[in-house]
């Protein structure tokens, strides 16, 4: 499906907020929004994986639609997770029953580096794409549609961690021990990072949220990282809505 002749928007209180606009109430969406507290959610989980979910594009957009059929939100967000990166950059990922997405050979030392790959994101993440198109044209305008993706250093900590860490003890060690090859790290995912928003845009997402960790921003916040993915990201195609999830911001 293309993206011709989307449906018009009748709600944009979001896409006004985003651009400082008057807006006559707080646009109101949810972290999680298409989540197992559904029980038509977990009815589509009780059939297909996780992963599974998110490579199908009737199957993103039937859940990204669930909680938009349910409640009087003022966005949708695409069904997808920030690990569909890695998984395109080579590695696996798998999404663990009790513990969450799991990365079972994690990247260990420089000698690992050999096992990245530089994807070709409109051709190996076309699924997300596929499925931002369809969610538009399915939501028929009520309300806007936001695409994501996870920042550099959380996407590398998840890619040497080999899952979700409250220390990131592994991922900071390399940042001392290896690094060059850290930079390496982060240099390839926010290359990857901005060849996907650009297609998710593309796609017909019409805002994007970037998952950054208080602790990249307060150690990291003047890096080449931060500053490519907060400037020129959108070069050839309209200005987009960007806006930046911090984890923790409250206590810097």
């Amino acid at each position: 499906m293309t993206q011709m002749e989307f449906p018009p928007l009748k709600n944009d209180l979001l896409l006004k907020a985003a651009k400082g606009e008057s807006i006559e109430q707080v646009p109101v969406w949810i972290m999680r929004q298409a989540g197992r507290y559904l029980p038509e959610f977990q009815e589509v989980r009780s059939k297909h994986d996780f992963f599974s979910v998110c490579q199908t594009p009737a199957l993103a957009c039937e859940v990204t639609l669930q909680p938009i059929k349910r409640f009087d939100l003022d966005a949708s967000i695409i069904f997808s997770d920030i690990l569909v990166i890695p998984q395109a950059m080579g590695l696996t990922v798998e999404m663990v029953p009790g513990v969450g997405p799991t990365l079972p050979k994690p990247l260990e030392d420089p000698t690992d580096l050999v096992r990245l790959v530089k994807p070709n994101v409109e051709k190996d993440l076309k699924y997300v794409g596929d499925a931002i198109t369809l969610t538009r044209h399915k939501l028929e305008g009520k309300v806007p549609l936001i695409g994501f993706t996870g920042a550099p250093w959380t996407l590398m900590s998840y890619m040497i961690q080999g899952g979700g860490s409250s220390t990131m003890t592994k991922a900071r060690q390399w940042l001392y021990k290896y690094p060059e090859d850290s930079n390496k790290i982060l240099e390839l995912i926010t290359n990857v990072i901005i060849d996907y928003l650009v297609m998710q845009v593309k796609a017909g997402a019409q805002q994007e949220i970037i998952d950054r960790t208080r602790d990249m921003v307060m150690k990291f916040g003047k890096s080449r990282y931060i500053a490519n993915l907060g400037h020129g990201i959108l070069p050839d195609i309209p200005i987009t809505s960007v806006a930046a999830f911090i984890k923790g911001i409250h206590s810097v």
